[in-house]
């Protein structure tokens, strides 16, 4: 199989459609002018309904782990108790981040490629509800599971109804249903390179009513990411410090890709995408890591079987152009993972499964031609949803 540009299965960044990739070469503009604040506008408009919610998206010049940052300092005190979830690698560092200004941070754990439960948060606040926040993963990227926010955020409204409520969002907003205001959070942050087809560099954030009035009390340092700041110049069509303004231009054709993908499209492809990515997976003997219950529409992990040279294994595929993500954290070595969000379709799986099964009867490894192939392709018809095409075109 031969490929002008590698099939990039990492769950970010991502691969960029050609208008978007395009947009991102437009000439500058002022970032203190109309056309800049039309652009604001324009982001901040389409975005608020993949958030869910009716406030304004702040846009920040920072990648994902910039907008956890700003969570944090934006809405909490040196001192302030803070109980986290971690499920992986990246809701640990949500948990680092508050602690390395001065929270005093709790960790509720879960083995890694399971959910975080409802069950035990409520057991755990029913016996200490004392805390000022909750951090949340929405999609746990290091092991490829999403965690059941709204009924983790039901609990802590229940048990702990002073606690602001921070989610991570990064590796699935926009590619599931997502409802920041119905599901009652406080604070949901999202970053360009995943889902929203850009380049790094952006992160995107949004704040309930009551977390901006933890805003004015909060006293963690902050000056680059002081939201209070980028509310006040958002109002006027501005940000407070220089803007990436090429990866502006790609979020904002990537988001009109989506609005006319509509959002119920956007969600049925990445459904679609996941399904066929589990199923050929397992079919060529790989054993999934997340609880299939919570298995992400964004990003499949997978065990490397101990009688596989995995070196040899993932040279040969991207000798093919087909490029994985390996493990992170305490899971480095012992898996891989298969991205499949943001600018992703049927046709990329395929390709992709068709590489790793090519490689494997190369290898000499137990695999019955075109079977991978065929069960992804049977488990997208058994769930209904045929989403060949990812959106392609220019901005609108």
């Amino acid at each position: 199989m031969y490929r002008f540009e590698p099939n990039l299965r990492i769950p970010g960044p991502t691969h960029l459609p050609p208008g978007v990739r395009e947009a991102g070469g437009r000439q500058m503009i002022n970032h203190r002018g109309p056309e800049f604040a039309a652009l604001m506008a324009r982001i901040d408009r389409r975005m608020r309904v993949f958030f869910g919610t009716e406030q304004e998206i702040i846009l920040l010049t920072a990648a994902g782990t910039g907008g956890l940052e700003a969570a944090v300092v934006n809405t909490l005190s040196p001192g302030d108790r803070v109980l986290a979830m971690p499920t992986g690698a990246f809701g640990d560092r949500f948990a680092k981040i508050a602690g390395v200004y001065g929270a005093d941070v709790t960790r509720l754990e879960t083995e890694w490629g399971r959910a975080a439960d409802p069950a035990a948060l409520r057991a755990h606040l029913a016996a200490d509800a004392d805390y000022r926040a909750v951090l949340l993963t929405h999609n746990e990227t290091s092991t490829g599971v999403t965690n059941p926010v709204a009924a983790l955020a039901a609990v802590a409204r229940e048990l702990a109804p002073g606690a602001l409520i921070l989610v991570d969002g990064v590796s699935a907003l926009g590619a599931v249903p997502f409802e920041m205001d119905a599901w009652g959070l406080d604070v949901v942050i999202t970053g360009s390179q995943k889902a929203w087809m850009a380049a790094p560099g952006m992160s995107m954030i949004a704040l309930s009513e009551r977390a901006w009035a933890a805003a004015e009390e909060a006293r963690m340092p902050r000056f680059y990411f002081d939201l209070r700041e980028a509310r006040k110049s958002a109002a006027s069509g501005q940000t407070p410090w220089t803007p990436a303004v090429a990866v502006m231009y790609q979020v904002d054709a990537g988001l009109a890709l989506m609005e006319a993908e509509t959002p119920a499209g956007v969600f049925a492809r990445h459904a679609a995408c996941a399904a066929a990515t589990r199923a050929g997976l397992e079919t060529l003997g790989f054993r999934l890591l997340a609880d299939p219950a919570f298995a992400s529409n964004t990003v499949t992990a997978a065990w490397i079987p101990e009688d596989l040279d995995w070196k040899t294994f993932n040279g040969e595929l991207k000798a093919r152009q087909v490029i994985l993500a390996g493990g992170q954290g305490k899971l480095k070595g012992k898996i891989f993972r298969v991205g499949h969000l943001g600018a992703v379709n049927l046709d990329d799986i395929l390709g992709a499964i068709g590489v790793m099964e090519e490689v494997a009867l190369g290898l000499g490894r137990p695999a019955e031609p075109g079977s991978a192939v065929g069960a992804a392709q049977r488990a997208v018809l058994a769930a209904g949803e045929i989403h060949p095409v990812a959106a392609q075109g220019a901005p609108a």
